[in-house]
């Protein structure tokens, strides 16, 4: 699966970087509405990461007023950076139970099939209670440079969250799932080839979570350099 990754060209006039930002964000809260698939999600990613990439360029250096209201963001932004982090290692431990269990599916053993499904679908409620731990509350007023950072974390919280979901549900429900019990034996039947696809589903998933931690710790440093000049 080919994901393009999406640069945003920023125009001189910091009114029409600030512009171009939050028509961005805007396409990307109406794709992974309109469109929940793993694919958006990924693409999703890569283009919030796109965005705190070039946010540093159109801050400036801000009013007192703007300072304050800025750090509180960053303060909540930390969040974001964790739940990142979190997700990285949710997504690398998925990938290795979708291994395991192709490798249980192809050696016939029931039980050990059985156990890995659980294990599936354990650290699926795991990651779910992550976003319960994460402030919904957004920074008020402020500068539309604020409002558009605070709209950027709101984006990608609901995103990786939506993301959790949407993978517990290949595993979890019987009809529309990768996994579905035959009542007579009471056996996993899995098309092996869809549990590859979502094996390297999942790989694209981590290298777009990766993309976004990355440019949310290069976009942080940027801020505190700009708050400490």
């Amino acid at each position: 699966m080919a994901f393009h990754l999406r640069s945003i060209s920023l125009p001189s006039r910091p009114q029409d970087n600030e512009a171009e930002v939050e028509q961005e964000l805007l396409s990307i809260e109406a794709s992974i509405s309109s469109s929940t698939t793993i694919s958006t999600m990924c693409d999703g990613l890569r283009r919030l990461g796109d965005i705190y990439n070039g946010v540093e360029d159109i801050i400036g250096l801000p009013s007192n007023q703007a300072r304050k209201m800025l750090d509180g963001e960053m303060e909540r932004s930390l969040e974001l950076l964790d739940l990142c982090s979190s997700m990285q290692e949710i997504f690398v431990e998925m990938k290795a139970i979708i291994q395991e269990l192709q490798v249980a599916l192809r050696k016939g053993d029931d039980a050990a099939t059985q156990a890995k499904i659980m294990s599936y679908t354990r650290l699926a409620k795991k990651a779910k209670k992550q976003f319960k731990k994460t402030t919904k509350k957004a920074t008020s007023g402020g500068c539309r440079m604020v409002m558009l950072l605070t709209k950027a974390r709101e984006i990608s919280v609901s995103l990786l969250e939506s993301t959790i979901h949407l993978l517990a549900k290949q595993i979890e429900m019987p009809k529309q799932s990768l996994v579905s019990k035959a009542f007579h034996k009471k056996k996993a039947v899995v098309r092996e080839e869809e549990l590859q696809e979502l094996e390297c589903s999942i790989g694209d998933l981590e290298s777009g979570a990766g993309h976004l931690f990355r440019k949310l710790v290069q976009n942080r440093v940027s801020l505190l350099n700009i708050l400490s000049s």
